[in-house]
């Protein structure tokens, strides 16, 4: 039997749901070319088509779906460490300790002339200024301010992965940074301060964020927040005026991304042996101690006030 012509012609609803749901549907449709109005019916919404549209359309918003229901990769499971105030404390420690000894001239050495960050001597071969200038301050507000920072951005990093690889790689990107600051500064130039590995551990975990996010499906401004966040504050905390040291804040910032992106690379994050973590930041402390022995010893006076 025949269906009238006004029942066959009558349109049809090809999807229903939520008025957003049916928004993002209808530009499927619209995609194809095919006819469609917005409708509510019975508190809800739908997409409603022509009878001959019907087929078409149902087709195209079941290979939209599927498309849609295909598992996008996922970054690995993160689970933070424990223990990260074990390294913040161990940096403040590090940090007061060297104020100290600069304050009554430990062993008849001027500490802050010894292992300043110095342009000419790193050209000379003087490679653990660049480790020791990462503990020195030039007053009490310097160093509170890396204090409190550096300890609280290396928590968060001590979280991610681990304190003893954490603060290794802080001290390994601040160093590096440092040293690299040395060789391209011009020859007067000199600095001292955390600042630098503090910006390098900002760098590292925007890095390694930054990093895991590029292999999801996501958009384009997701992907790379980590990175523009880290430009941003570094742009915000690590400019100032002509004292600030802003060729070694970028290159510490510069050196943790690259870091943080091998880590996230190589997932570092999942080795979770103690024994690792012992042994970095073991081998941190042993070259910040042998950098200040070197520094003392082979200081043989200042070379002009910082």
């Amino acid at each position: 039997m025949n269906q009238p012509d006004d029942q066959r012609d009558a349109p049809l609803a090809v999807f229903r749901g939520s008025r957003a749901a049916c928004l993002e549907a209808s530009l499927v449709l619209e995609s194809k070319g095919l006819p469609y109005e917005l409708a509510e019916l019975e508190g809800n919404w739908a997409l409603m088509v022509p009878s001959d549209a019907a087929m078409p359309a149902s087709d195209e918003l079941s290979r939209y779906a599927m498309e849609r229901s295909v598992a996008r990769p996922r970054p690995p499971d993160f689970t933070p460490f424990d223990n990260s105030s074990i390294g913040a404390g161990i940096y403040a420690s590090v940090l007061v300790l060297a104020a100290y000894c600069t304050g009554i001239q430990a062993f008849g050495r001027d500490w802050l002339e010894a292992g300043s960050l110095d342009a000419r001597a790193g050209g000379g071969g003087e490679w653990w200024r660049a480790v020791t200038a990462l503990t020195l301050h030039l007053d009490q507000a310097h160093l509170l301010g890396n204090l409190l920072f550096g300890a609280g951005i290396g928590f968060l990093a001590g979280r991610a992965f681990g304190p003893g690889v954490a603060w290794a790689s802080i001290l390994a990107a601040g160093g590096v940074a440092n040293y690299l600051d040395m060789l391209i500064s011009p020859s007067w130039h000199r600095a001292v301060g955390a600042s630098t590995a503090v910006f390098a551990a900002l760098g590292l975990l925007s890095g390694f964020a930054w990093r895991q996010r590029l292999s999801s499906r996501e958009r384009f401004r997701y992907r790379w927040a980590p990175l523009f966040a880290g430009v941003c504050l570094l742009a915000l905390l690590g400019a100032g005026d002509e004292h600030v040291d802003v060729l070694g804040h970028a290159l510490g910032f510069a050196a943790g991304i690259a870091l943080g992106w091998i880590y996230a690379r190589n997932a570092i994050p999942r080795m979770r042996a103690g024994s690792l973590q012992i042994a970095a930041g073991a081998a941190a402390l042993v070259v910040i101690v042998l950098a200040w022995i070197l520094a003392l010893i082979r200081f043989s006076g200042p070379h002009h006030p910082v």
